[in-house]
């Protein structure tokens, strides 16, 4: 990949990493470690933590003490399952122009963010994916503090991840155009856009509580504002470390929820960002 040497005025100037997080700081820190790696590092880092207990804590500040950016954490209480709230307040947090988001159980390669600003476009919205690690070799990497991000696709094992092809790096050119109106495939783990229009869309929709589909929700409605989608695969792919499902009981409800935004013409969230006011 070569980087852009001069940024134009449509290009981002300034990322800001949105990493979401909930009582796994041993997760964590395999992805601070990550973002220490980066080619290309983020003016800063913003931690979106769901109501964590203070080992999260404890992490970031021994990490903030020698991280290479400003790391921001962003707290509140636990009331179960509130992704889109933090977020939310998180990203009110932000100085960047251009949002990445991901989740503390995803490690970046090298060029991750480097990636996501080569592939990003005025008006448009980079969607990665992931492959994800075994249950054991999860174990394994955060046992033994393993830079499985450094690692050529064929030196895993198939019994290590799931699809070692994903992890190549691919121009892909015209094919990363291909669905430039699909929300389906889109996760908040990986996914970047620019911050004014995450702003216009009124950020993610806060009635989505419980596991599911808030950020498919905001997908839906950046398309009805009119914004269209880069594929970030074979570029921006993260590594998923295993864990077990934590799936609530509202999921069904949430998929109703989705179902009437993408019924409508809504490009606005209801209960969303614009509620928070800015410290």
């Amino acid at each position: 990949m070569i980087l852009r040497t001069k940024m134009t005025q449509s290009e981002p100037t300034s990322v800001s990493l949105v990493l979401t997080t909930y009582n796994w700081p041993e997760a964590l820190a395999a992805v601070l470690d990550s973002i220490q790696q980066q080619q290309m590092l983020p003016m800063e880092v913003l931690i979106a933590d769901d109501g964590s207990t203070e080992r999260t804590r404890e992490c970031i500040d021994r990490y903030r003490m020698n991280f290479p950016c400003p790391l921001i954490h962003v707290w509140h209480e636990d009331h179960g399952y509130q992704a889109a709230k933090i977020r939310n307040k998180t990203v009110l947090q932000a100085n960047g122009d251009y949002l990445i988001f991901l989740d503390s159980d995803c490690l970046l390669r090298p060029d991750f963010v480097a990636q996501h600003v080569e592939l990003s476009r005025p008006r448009h919205f980079v969607a990665g994916n992931r492959v994800l690690l075994s249950e054991s070799f999860t174990k394994e990497v955060l046992e033994q503090g393993l830079m499985v991000t450094n690692q050529p696709p064929f030196s895993f094992s198939t019994s290590q991840v799931n699809r070692r092809w994903s992890l190549f790096n691919m121009p892909m050119g015209p094919f990363r155009h291909t669905r430039p109106g699909t929300w389906k495939g889109v996760k908040a783990c990986n996914m970047s856009m620019f911050r004014q229009d995450f702003l216009e869309a009124n950020g993610f929709e806060e009635n989505f509580e419980g596991w599911g589909y808030e950020d498919s929700d905001l997908i839906v409605r950046l398309l009805h504002a009119g914004l269209k989608r880069i594929s970030g695969r074979f570029a921006t792919t993260v590594i998923h470390l295993w864990h077990s499902s934590n799936k609530s009981l509202l999921e069904e409800g949430n998929w109703n929820r989705l179902q009437e935004t993408i019924n409508s013409n809504r490009s606005k969230a209801q209960l969303g960002i614009e509620q928070h006011p800015r410290s």
